[in-house]
């Protein structure tokens, strides 16, 4: 399949076309966007359920309809979450049918070589940071965290959902196993989306492509070195605007 290249006519200083490179389908910025929501409202209204003795969760959770209006929210999210999660796992049982599947998000020896050489770059050690393809481990990183961490969610929030169901086939020891591995997993997993993801996202640069789809030339050339050589081989460049 040929990458997807293009020139636009934003404005450059030297010609007034720009060129972009595709990185994000429409579909897994729509993924994105449900993950973001439905997390974000399973986190807001799980945290007053948990840390009932709070005077904020008191509030919240004042009278026994808004306790049921909470958990009924939450519930919703939740099956919006696992929606999510199907369509995800489902796409990659069909491209690996295809032979579609890219292995570019698998972990590899040179994601553990490039993180060693990032430690030397901060510590000043090296001059030489590493050059990345078209995920660089940090966001590999950060995409197998969530992937295994809300799958722990997922299983111990049906748990939780049908805990009688549940214990007819297990021993009754594990729901108060799953409650904690549940509420725990939620709050390691938004200390990590808030320390890590959103600081290498947000605060070390500000990366629109989750938005737009495209990255311009000049932020593929600085933090995807390695998948910029191979697009612009690949793709020779074109001078039209809105060519592909």
């Amino acid at each position: 399949m040929t990458p997807k290249v293009k020139s636009t006519s934003h404005p450059t200083p030297a010609s007034g076309i720009q060129r972009v490179f595709w990185r994000f389908t429409a579909g897994q910025r729509w993924e994105h966007w449900f993950l973001f929501f439905s997390f974000t409202i399973l986190l807001l209204t799980g945290l007053p359920q948990k840390y009932r003795s709070l005077a904020i969760s008191q509030a919240i959770l004042s009278t026994p309809e808004r306790v049921q209006l909470i958990q009924t929210i939450h519930h919703y999210a939740a099956l919006v979450l696992i929606l999510e999660v199907l369509y995800h796992l489902g796409k990659i049982v069909m491209q690996l049918v295809q032979r579609r599947l890219s292995g570019e998000m698998l972990i590899t020896w040179q994601d553990v070589k490039d993180s060693f050489q990032m430690v030397k770059y901060l510590l000043f050690l090296t001059d030489k940071k590493p050059a990345f393809g078209k995920y660089n481990f940090e966001q590999k990183l950060t995409y197998w965290f969530l992937f295994f961490g809300i799958g722990i969610m997922v299983l111990t929030g049906i748990v939780l959902l049908y805990p009688i169901q549940i214990t007819w086939v297990l021993p009754g020891g594990i729901i108060p196993a799953a409650k904690l591995a549940h509420s725990e997993e939620a709050i390691v997993a938004a200390f990590f989306i808030v320390i890590w993801h959103f600081f290498h996202v947000h605060l070390e640069r500000l990366n629109l492509s989750m938005f737009t789809g495209w990255l311009n030339a000049d932020e593929e050339r600085k933090y995807h070195a390695k998948e910029y050589e191979k697009l612009v081989r690949m793709v020779p460049e074109d001078t039209t605007p809105g060519g592909e």
